[in-house]
């Protein structure tokens, strides 16, 4: 339900419906899990994108969430090279959670966004990551395990 009297109430519901599709896949209810998941997502994916692909990519994104990806970016500071290890020690210092939980959850919140996302628009992210962090995102190639 749309409320007009209050102006951000509708952005504050697309983000809930996003973090309850994020949630969904993660498995859990528990809509603190699924933002850090899906925030711990948005900022390692961003920092591995040019501004270009970034800017691209949250101009997609609902308001809200559109805020979070960009909440302290610095883009003179990107694309940042990291490989497969530095992505998930980055999510999971992002995430609070473990190394080995990166690979289930990044797999979990990428699919969320692909049924969220407008179409094309996470395949353009995924295309401009290098084939092993795409591999770790999608779950459709085994990443090296060197974390």
């Amino acid at each position: 339900m749309r409320h007009p009297e209050v102006p951000f109430a509708g952005a504050a519901e697309i983000a809930t419906e996003w973090l309850a599709a994020v949630g969904e896949r993660l498995g859990t209810g528990d809509r603190a899990v699924a933002y850090r998941m899906l925030r711990a997502w948005l900022h390692t994916v961003r920092d591995r994108l040019t501004v270009e692909s970034a800017a691209r990519f949250a101009a997609s994104l609902p308001d809200l969430l559109r805020g979070l990806f960009y909440e302290s970016w610095t883009p003179h500071h990107v694309p940042t090279r990291y490989d497969v290890p530095g992505f998930v020690a980055r999510f999971a210092g992002s995430a609070d959670t473990t190394r080995a939980e990166v690979p289930e959850a990044a797999v979990a919140v990428t699919a969320a966004l692909e049924k969220l996302c407008a179409p094309d628009r996470l395949e353009d992210v995924l295309r401009a990551l290098p084939g092993s962090l795409t591999a770790l995102l999608t779950g459709h190639a085994e990443a090296p395990r060197a974390w």
